[in-house]
């Protein structure tokens, strides 16, 4: 749990930060013609394209990190009692010790501890009851009522999530820059998801009321807010607001640069707008000097594959204005 508040902490940083807005430099030092065509393009329809970023439909809670349960065995008052699952996904009984939880319904857990007792005691029945829901997490973060972490009992959808959040600014200072126009979804380290925000507020395209999944980030930028995203194994993973003259080497460094997981050498930098791409090696970069230095321009993506990658590339789906969805895919294997 300390990770993940750790993980909401420096969101909240980068979100508290969207102050000012600068406009583009329009010289780029690299020129056009050292980016590739992106790697991989696919159409498809709105309804497709949100069946495959939507979870799958689940009909029962699933327990996670941090949820309280009751856990009741008829007849044995000294195995029931309260318990919190911990970092490790496990409780931990009387004489059985650590069980394992995360991830099971309480039909499901409630199975796992009686199978971890049967070899003690005959004939169990156990429940599973959760007292308080920790796990199932959304974090909505800029032009929200009050950003931050939401807990929901089930999976919410995207008008569900911004409500929850105190809705979108509608009097006071700044409320004149909540025209907001689109919302970015960011789902692990490696998929990203942009929506049309206003078609869905205005109920002209409902489709676009996507289900959010656990641990998905929702961010709502002001409505002149230009945005870069550095995606990957870098120390913060998220949105990066565009400033004047910003160029890669600044990103890069705002998210916390490469982590140990992270092959500075075969960095992405893809421009959707453009559909093309660019592999960066962050050491031919720095040594080159500045004049070798990447501006960025908004809406690109900086991805920083994984370590004993093979191959690697992305997925770019624009279908329409009103939802887009980038994911970047890799292939394990030995370099």
């Amino acid at each position: 749990m300390q990770q993940s508040l750790s993980r909401v902490a420096s969101s909240l940083v980068f979100a508290a930060a969207f102050f000012a807005v600068g406009l583009l430099r329009a010289a780029d030092p690299v020129p056009a013609a050292r980016f590739e065509p992106a790697m991989h393009q696919q159409k498809l329809t709105p309804a497709e394209l949100l069946r495959q970023f939507e979870p799958d439909a689940e009909t029962d809670y699933h327990l996670g990190e941090g949820d309280e349960i009751d856990l009741g065995i008829w007849g044995r008052p000294e195995l029931s009692g309260k318990h919190t699952i911990g970092p490790d996904g496990r409780i931990t009984l009387p004489y059985a010790g650590p069980v394992r939880l995360a991830g099971l319904t309480r039909t499901e857990a409630a199975a796992s501890v009686v199978s971890s007792l049967k070899s003690l005691y005959e004939d169990l029945n156990a429940t599973v009851n959760v007292i308080r829901y920790e796990s199932n997490r959304i974090y909505v973060l800029g032009r929200v009522g009050t950003p931050g972490v939401l807990k929901f009992e089930y999976q919410p959808t995207l008008l569900e999530a911004v409500t929850r959040a105190g809705g979108l600014p509608i009097g006071g200072i700044g409320a004149e820059k909540a025209a907001l126009t689109k919302c970015m979804i960011f789902r692990g380290r490696d998929q990203l998801v942009w929506v049309d925000l206003k078609s869905l507020l205005n109920g002209s395209n409902l489709t676009l009321n996507m289900r959010l999944q656990r641990n998905d980030v929702l961010y709502l930028p002001d409505s002149d807010d230009q945005t870069v995203y550095v995606l990957g194994e870098v120390g913060h993973p998220g949105a990066v607001r565009l400033t004047p003259d910003m160029t890669f080497l600044d990103a890069l460094a705002q998210a916390g640069g490469p982590n140990r997981d992270g092959v500075a050498s075969h960095i992405r930098l893809v421009r959707p707008s453009a559909n093309i791409e660019r592999e960066i090696s962050l050491g031919d970069l720095t040594r080159a000097g500045g004049n070798a230095n990447v501006a960025l321009r908004d809406g690109d993506v900086i991805y920083v594959p994984r370590s004993g990658v093979a191959k690697f590339g992305y997925l770019l789906q624009q279908v329409s204005p009103a939802i887009g969805w980038m994911t970047f895919g890799t292939t394990l294997g030995t370099r």
